[in-house]
């Protein structure tokens, strides 16, 4: 929401307020414009956390891929050392046990890797669901303001009653993150 739409709302509900009958749906501009504050904060807040955590999956899956990549070449030296005739076999023996402690190490790394780079994305996939709830919390919300604000342009109380089923259905959406898991 715009400053200068807040204060065209803001000088409504001021000219709204000074009408008794008024009063309830200045009083709930005012909440509405609050919730709506808190929802788009949430919502650019779980945006933000959803974007460093895919970072920290990409690096991760990085990470997996450079291990994958040395396991590969690794193992590829060894079958060439099989199979090159050397002269000196103590060398080439303690050169393969070599290489393949370093196999045995990369494959047990590499499930970890997987699995770490597997949780960043569920964490991924946890955020970016949870800031759709808030945007579409903020989207229902902002609608109920504009809704409730054309009963002082009106005067038709209405107005009001379909801002406000718009603001529970808002709050609603945002409050529905609590139950993601």
């Amino acid at each position: 929401m715009e400053g200068d739409e807040v204060g065209e709302l803001k000088e409504q509900a001021e000219h709204g307020a000074s009408e008794p009958s008024m009063r309830p749906v200045a009083f709930t501009l005012s909440v509405l414009a609050v919730l709506v504050a808190i929802v788009t904060v949430l919502g650019h807040r779980t945006h933000t956390e959803a974007v460093l955590d895919q970072n920290k999956e990409t690096d991760q899956w990085n990470l997996y891929q450079a291990k994958k990549i040395r396991s590969s070449d690794t193992a590829l030296a060894a079958d060439l050392l099989s199979v090159v005739t050397i002269t000196d076999q103590k060398a080439a023996q303690k050169i393969a046990k070599g290489y393949a402690d370093h196999q045995a190490q990369w494959t047990e790394d590499l499930k970890e890797e997987k699995e770490e780079a597997e949780a960043l994305e569920r964490a991924v996939e946890h955020a970016e669901a949870k800031a759709d709830r808030f945007d579409l919390g903020e989207a229902l919300l902002e609608i109920a303001l504009v809704t409730s604000s054309i009963t002082l342009l009106t005067r038709n109380r209405l107005y009001w009653l379909l801002g406000l089923a718009f603001g529970v259905a808002g709050i609603a959406s945002a409050a529905t993150v609590l139950f993601l898991q």
